[in-house]
C-alpha cells in the first residue's frame, strides 16, 4: 500500500493567478499526484494511452474547449443500470473494492486533529486515490472516501471538503475536482470525485453571478449553462462544505439530479470582473447544476452532459463531430438535460432560504 499523503491547511496555496508570468512550483501534492499517475501510465494499467489529446476552442463567447478522446468512448467500462437518484449501494456490481490493488496512488489524510463534544479525538478518515483507468485528461483520478464503508453516490460533507481542499493544495489553476450524481451520467454507485488537470482557462473561472446568500458564498451563475455557485477561500473550507450538502441533501431528496465542478475562480462579482482581478484564483468556485435526469437514457454521440461538459470542457467521442461541431450545437445538446427556466427559478427560492437557515 503507497505511503499516505498528509496535509494540513497550511499546505494550502492562496497566492494563485492565471495569466503568463504567474506559474507557481508545483506542489508536494500535484509532485505526488503527477508521479503516481505517470507510474500507472507506464505500467500498462489504465484501457489506453492517453499521449496529447487534440485540443480546440471553439468560436464563441463561450469559449467552449473542444478534445478528441475516442479511445474513452470506446473502452470506458459499460455504466451501471441506475434507476433511481437514491438507489442503494449494491455488493454485486462493481464498486472500487473490486479494482486492481495496484490502481490505488495514495490515500490522503488530514493532520488536523478534531474531537467530538466528549473530547474524544476521531480517527482519521481516509480519502483513498485511485486512477481513472479510461482517463479523459492528464492525472485523471477518482477520490474515493474509505471505500470499505460502501457509501453510495450521495455527497457527504467529508467528501466535498476534501474536493475543495484537493483543489487548494494545488498550485495549478488548472486541476479540477467534480462529481455527477445518480442520474447525471454516474456510472459507478460507489460515491467518488473526479480529478483531473485542464490547462485551458474555462469561462465558469469568472463568470459573473447574482448574490443570492453572499454571506454564505452563495450565488446565482448568470450565463449558460444556468446554476448555483458557492466560492469559497481556504479559511472557510468546512463552512462552505456544509452549505453545498445541504444544497446537494436537498436535491437528492427532491430526486433532482445534479452535477457539480470545483475549480480555482476569481471571487464573485455581478459583472466582467477588471482583468487584474480576473486574473486571481485565490479561491474555489464551486458550480451545482440541478438538471433532467436520465436513467437509460441513450448516450450523445458527440458527448455525454456531465460534470465538465456544463464547465465547457467537452471530450468528444468521434473526429467528425470534435472538427465540425460549433458553439450553437453544444448549446443545443445540452439544453436538452437543463431544467426549465420556471423549475430553476423555483429552486432558486428554495435553495437560498435554505441555505440562509
Amino acid at each position: 500500500m503507497p505511503l499516505p499523503f498528509v496535509y494540513s491547511d497550511q499546505d494550502f496555496v492562496t497566492g494563485v493567478c492565471r495569466g503568463r508570468g504567474n506559474s507557481l512550483m508545483p506542489t508536494k501534492f500535484d509532485t505526488t499526484l503527477h508521479a503516481s499517475w505517470t507510474d500507472r501510465m507506464d505500467r500498462g494499467l489504465f484501457r489506453y494511452n492517453l499521449g496529447d489529446l487534440q485540443t480546440r476552442i471553439l468560436p464563441g463567447r463561450h469559449g467552449f474547449v473542444a478534445q478528441l478522446n475516442v479511445q474513452r468512448g470506446i473502452e470506458r467500462r459499460k455504466p451501471q443500470e441506475i434507476l433511481s437518484i437514491q438507489q442503494e449501494f449494491n455488493a454485486k456490481q462493481f464498486n472500487f473494492n473490486k479494482i486492481n490493488p495496484e490502481e490505488i496512488m495514495f490515500e490522503m489524510e488530514t493532520d488536523t486533529v478534531e474531537g467530538n463534544e466528549r473530547g474524544q479525538q476521531h480517527p482519521p478518515i481516509k480519502m483513498v486515490v485511485l486512477i481513472n483507468v479510461s482517463p479523459l485528461e492528464f492525472g485523471h483520478c477518482l477520490f474515493v472516501p474509505d471505500p470499505l464503508k460502501c457509501f453510495p453516490q450521495v455527497l457527504n460533507t467529508y467528501t466535498v471538503q476534501v474536493g475543495i481542499e484537493s483543489v487548494l493544495l494545488s498550485s495549478d489553476p488548472g486541476f479540477r475536482v467534480g462529481f455527477n450524481s445518480l442520474g447525471a451520467f454516474a456510472s459507478v454507485n460507489h460515491l467518488h470525485l473526479h480529478g483531473y488537470y485542464l490547462d485551458s482557462e474555462l469561462k465558469i473561472e469568472s463568470m459573473p453571478v447574482k448574490p443570492l446568500a453572499p454571506e454564505r458564498g452563495f450565488y446565482h451563475m448568470l450565463d449558460f449553462p444556468g446554476g448555483f455557485m458557492f466560492y469559497t477561500e481556504s479559511e472557510q473550507v468546512k463552512e462552505a462544505a456544509k452549505a453545498i450538502c445541504r444544497v446537494t441533501d436537498f436535491l437528492v431528496e427532491s430526486n433532482i439530479a445534479h452535477n457539480l465542478f470545483f475549480t480555482r475562480g476569481c471571487p464573485p462579482c455581478e459583472s466582467i470582473p477588471s482583468e487584474k482581478d480576473r486574473c486571481l484564483r485565490k479561491g474555489v468556485r464551486i458550480a451545482i447544476w440541478p438538471r433532467k435526469s436520465c436513467f437509460g437514457a441513450k448516450e450523445e454521440s458527440a458527448f455525454n452532459v456531465a460534470l465538465c461538459e456544463l464547465a465547457g470542457h467537452l471530450p468528444f467521442k468521434n473526429k467528425r463531430d470534435y472538427e465540425l461541431a460549433t458553439e450553437r450545437d453544444v448549446i443545443e445538446i445540452t439544453q436538452r438535460y437543463l431544467l426549465p427556466d420556471e423549475k430553476l427559478k423555483t429552486l432558486e427560492r428554495q435553495l437560498s432560504h435554505l441555505v440562509n437557515l
